[in-house]
C-alpha cells in the first residue's frame, strides 16, 4: 500500500521533485488533511481560496454556474487532481465553483504562504505551477478563435476546455436548448443538427435540458492549435 509521502510525490504539482526535497518540504509547511463524507460540502463558489486543495482520494463534483443558474458546466475529479489552482493567486481569487464530496474524500490543503515557500524552494515546484497557468491561460486564444469562426462545435467545445480541468470526467452542461439558440444566435434546426453531428461521432449525448461530454479528449481536438496535456 501507498505511503502518504509516495501519494503526495505522485501529485502532479510535485512531480519531479527529488525524495530529498519532498522530504523537507513536508518537515518545513504546514500539511492540513480534511476528510468528507457523501455529499459533505467542501467549498462553496465564492468562498475564499486561502489554500491550494489537493485530492488526496475519493472523487468530488464541481459545478460552476452563470449567476442566473441557466447555464451550469458539472465535472468530477479524483485523487491526485487539485482544486481550481489558478484561482489561489489573480485578481479573483475566490472558488469559481460549488465542491462536494461524491464518496469519502480526503483533502490536503497548503496555506498560500507555504505553497508560495514551497514554489520558492526548487524550480522543479515552481515550473509545474507555471506550466498549470500557462496551459489554462492559453485558453482564451482557442476562445477567441472558436468564437470567431460561428463554429456552434467549436464553442462547446471551448465552454468545456475553460469550464473543466484536463483529467475531469461525468462532465455535463446544463442549458435548455431555447436558451443555447439565442446564446448562439443561431436557429434552432442549425442547432439541432450540429448537435446530432456531434453526437454520431461519439462526442457527446444531449436532451433538451443539457449536453453530455462522452469524450472530451476528442471534442477539444476541435479546438484550433489545442495542445492540452490530460496527463496531468
Amino acid at each position: 500500500m501507498e505511503s502518504m509521502f509516495d501519494i503526495l510525490m505522485g501529485l502532479p504539482l510535485f512531480k519531479g521533485v527529488s525524495r530529498d526535497c519532498m522530504a523537507k518540504t513536508v518537515g518545513s509547511a504546514k500539511f492540513h488533511f480534511l476528510k468528507y463524507t457523501p455529499g459533505a460540502e467542501i467549498f462553496r463558489a465564492g468562498q475564499p481560496c486561502n489554500d491550494i486543495a489537493f485530492i488526496i482520494s475519493g472523487t468530488v463534483r464541481m459545478t460552476i454556474s452563470n449567476p442566473d443558474g441557466r447555464f451550469s458546466v458539472s465535472q468530477s475529479l479524483l485523487a491526485q487532481d487539485v482544486i481550481s489552482p489558478e484561482f489561489l493567486f489573480g485578481k479573483v481569487t475566490s472558488y469559481p465553483c460549488d465542491v462536494f464530496a461524491v464518496d469519502t474524500v480526503s483533502i490536503l490543503l497548503i496555506s498560500k504562504t507555504d505553497y508560495v515557500n514551497i514554489l520558492l524552494s526548487d524550480t522543479v515546484f515552481l515550473f509545474n505551477y507555471l506550466n498549470l497557468l500557462s496551459m489554462n491561460a492559453q485558453k482564451t486564444v482557442e476562445g477567441i478563435l472558436a468564437v470567431s469562426t460561428g463554429n456552434v462545435q467549436e464553442r462547446i467545445a471551448f465552454w468545456i476546455s475553460a469550464l473543466t480541468q484536463p483529467r475531469s470526467f461525468d462532465i455535463t452542461l446544463e442549458c435548455r436548448q431555447r436558451d443555447l439558440v439565442g446564446l448562439f444566435g443561431v436557429p434552432r434546426t442549425t442547432l439541432r443538427s450540429e448537435l446530432e453531428s456531434m453526437k454520431a461521432r461519439g462526442l457527446i449525448d444531449f436532451t433538451l435540458y443539457g449536453i453530455t461530454v462522452k469524450d472530451r479528449v476528442a471534442l477539444l481536438s476541435l479546438l484550433h492549435n489545442h495542445s492540452e496535456d490530460t496527463d496531468d
